[in-house]
């Protein structure tokens, strides 16, 4: 039978896996990770709490839609807390930590950045069921919005806790990674597997949704001669998903590579050398969601700046010429005759075309 080590102390673990845990690391190198992570924390804290307060301050806002972007924002309020609570017990102190609290601390991480994946994921496939079904209003109503919340978070917090619940090596040190000391590399394998196949799973849908109002607009351009405006649309929402996708690949994708690599015992790879590194782009991945979903919807940005100023006017700015409210199109288009031309090329891109409406303006 396998001993087990629950009482032991992580310097225990790092030094069964030879872990480098930067004990030197007190040069430069310190002061520009603890300078842009402490920058960071305070723009996810701060940008984030203004795009939740928008969503309840605007009753523009107030519909599915803008819900799951108001839990995405939480999301990445959260990922703040966990990168605050990871640069106090990281370095040097790592191997000071009890196993319980090495536990929370990777536990907070893994929590949060699952909880901004599964929104993002919820937020592509709501998109994806309207937009094919030719609808401009979702379906989802107030009560499965908060079925879809309550259950992204449940997710989170399984997949945040699994190492604690039994998936772990503290009873078989022979099977733990390098990166988790008291990770078992096969739950390491599963996890950067498992994110990786729902990165790929956003790629399809965004792919399609962008494939099918293309189509759309390339059908009805023969028919009519339509606006600028209207044509541009396809660009604006294609350089939306672009960002989306090139941020989520930039941010997430090497350091999950260097999780599965890690899980697959390559001793040769040089993960340590980079681990902060990649660390600390899965943080801007955090700071970037709320510019990207957020400042480039104009309603939004509007509601944002009269926050940052305190302004007690609600004043309401139509830009007609370059744009028109997707949240006034997603409430107010007709489903008769011109459904398919205002509904297609406008209209169903309410929600996930409020991402990219302002993508030139």
């Amino acid at each position: 039978m396998n001993e087990c080590y629950y009482d032991k102390r992580m310097d225990f673990f790092y030094n069964k896996t030879k872990t480098d845990t930067a004990d030197e690391w007190t040069g430069p190198q310190l002061i520009v990770v603890l300078c842009f992570g402490t920058f960071f924390c305070l723009f996810i804290f701060i940008s984030n709490s203004l795009v939740i307060a928008a969503v309840v301050k605007n009753k523009r806002f107030h519909f599915p839609f803008y819900y799951l972007l108001a839990n995405l924002a939480a999301a990445d309020f959260f990922a703040g807390i966990a990168y605050v609570f990871l640069m106090f017990n990281t370095g040097p102190v790592s191997k000071t930590l009890t196993v319980n609290r090495w536990f929370l601390r990777q536990g907070l991480l893994d929590t949060s950045l699952t909880a901004s994946l599964v929104n993002l994921l919820v937020i592509a496939v709501e998109r994806h069921m309207s937009i094919m079904r030719m609808k401009i209003h979702s379906n989802l109503t107030k009560k499965r919005v908060t079925f879809l919340i309550i259950s992204i978070w449940a997710i989170a917090i399984f997949m945040g806790a699994v190492p604690t619940l039994g998936w772990n090596c503290l009873c078989d040190i022979t099977v733990c990674s390098s990166l988790a000391p008291i990770y078992s590399r096969s739950y390491l394998v599963f996890w950067s597997v498992l994110n990786l196949v729902v990165f790929f799973i956003m790629v399809v849908v965004y792919i399609r949704i962008y494939m099918y109002v293309q189509r759309k607009t390339n059908v009805l351009s023969s028919h009519t001669s339509g606006s600028i405006s209207r044509r541009r649309t396809p660009v604006k929402l294609m350089k939306t998903v672009m960002t989306v996708l090139g941020a989520f690949v930039v941010c997430w994708t090497p350091g999950l590579v260097v999780l599965l690599l890690d899980g697959l015992n390559c001793t040769d790879c040089g993960i340590q050398n980079v681990k902060r590194w990649f660390l600390l782009l899965a943080l801007l991945n955090s700071v970037m969601n709320p510019i990207i979903y957020s400042y480039k919807d104009d309603e939004m940005w509007g509601t944002m700046k009269r926050m940052i100023c305190c302004s007690s006017e609600d004043k309401s700015q139509e830009r007609r010429s370059s744009r028109i409210p997707s949240t006034v199109l997603c409430r107010n288009t007709d489903t008769s005759g011109h459904y398919i031309e205002d509904g297609i090329i406008q209209g169903t891109i309410c929600g996930k075309g409020d991402l990219g409406d302002k993508g030139n303006s």
